[in-house]
Order: C-alpha cells, then structure tokens, then sequence
C-alpha cells in the first residue's frame, strides 16, 4: 500500500537536508521506532513498536539508504523488520524528495508498505488509516525537529522515539473509517449511462 504525505516548513532546502542525512535522526520522528545500531555504512538496526486497539506489535529489523541523490536532494530508505514474537512482517520503502519553494522547502514523503502475518489480517482500510495517522504524526515531529536544528538546539532534546499510542491512532483511525463508510452513502448518486 502506498502512503503518501507532504509538508511546507520555513527553511532553506539544505538546512532541511542536513536533517535527512541523519538516518538515526529521521527515525526518531517515527512514532515508535529506536534506530539506533549503525552496522555497517548507511545500514542500521532497530526497533518499531506498534499497538493499535488490542494489537501490539514490536518489530525488530533494520534500514538502509537505498539512493540517496544530493543534486535532486532525495532519499530511498529501504526497511524490513519481523514481529519478535514470529506473528508477522513488514517492508517498507520511504522516498524523501525536498523542493525549494522560496525561503521555504516542500519535503514530499511516500512509503510503499507490504505487512503480512497479524496485522495484516485487519483488513487493508484499517491498515491504512493506521499508517496514515504514524505518518502525520511523523511529518509533525519532522517539522519540530528540523527546526530546532536550524535554530541550533538538540533535535533530539523535543522527545525520542515512543511507542505509537493505541488510544489516539484507533480514535483517528476509527473516524477516517468512518468518514469513508459515510461517503458512500451521502455521495449524490449517478446511475450509469444507458446505452
């Protein structure tokens, strides 16, 4: 499933992209995740800690810079990881694009998400509106972070990485659902042409 997600913040393009050289650093803006082992260049290993309603999932896997483009100033991460308790997988692949608006930058965030086993068996929506809300919640936590950077403070010091809270991703999640499911019903209907 593809999630996608972009953000405006006022600073300059290389400002924004000291920030994403830090692999360690752009995790820690994901909710739940801990990278925190280097392994060898541009590879990392870690944790990412999930709990949704009365899903907990605690994933134990690694990242690595797949492409990293300083003249177009884009970034490929490419992360796996496995439940440790053997219920199930997940892989993503996070594209970061920066555009220079001005004095501003537009960070264009898409994660290609493939998860099997236990969360997964939720179904695609719920999945998806679960993801969408981690990668809000990431995009906010980018924005703070790249600029407390800028403004010469610890980007580390606005808050580490903390398990994705059950209680608002399901409220969240919950309410997109349902947005969707009302949609359906409140759309103007259009009968098909008639040949």
């Amino acid at each position: 499933m593809l999630i996608k997600q972009s953000f405006d913040i006022d600073q300059p393009i290389d400002q924004v992209w000291k920030f994403f050289y830090d692999v360690p650093l752009v995790a820690a803006c994901i909710p739940g995740a801990d990278l925190t082992d280097e392994v060898g260049e541009d590879q990392y290993e870690g944790d990412v800690v999930i709990s949704a309603g009365p899903v907990k999932l605690e994933f134990t896997g690694s990242a690595k810079i797949k492409d990293r483009d300083e003249t177009r100033k884009s970034l490929v991460i490419d992360a796996a990881g496995a439940d440790r308790k053997g219920r199930g997988a997940a892989n993503m692949l996070m594209t970061i694009s920066l555009k220079q608006l001005g004095a501003s930058t537009k960070v264009d965030i898409s994660m290609d998400l493939a998860i099997s086993g236990a969360a997964a068996q939720y179904g695609r929506g719920l999945v998806a509106d679960v993801t969408g809300v981690l990668v809000d919640q990431t995009a906010s936590s980018m924005k703070a972070r790249i600029t407390a950077l800028a403004e010469g403070r610890d980007p580390m010091a606005i808050g580490g990485p903390q398990a994705a809270s059950g209680i608002a991703i399901g409220i969240t999640a919950f309410f997109r659902a349902a947005k969707r499911v009302f949609a359906r019903f409140f759309l103007p209907y259009s009968p098909a042409p008639s040949r």
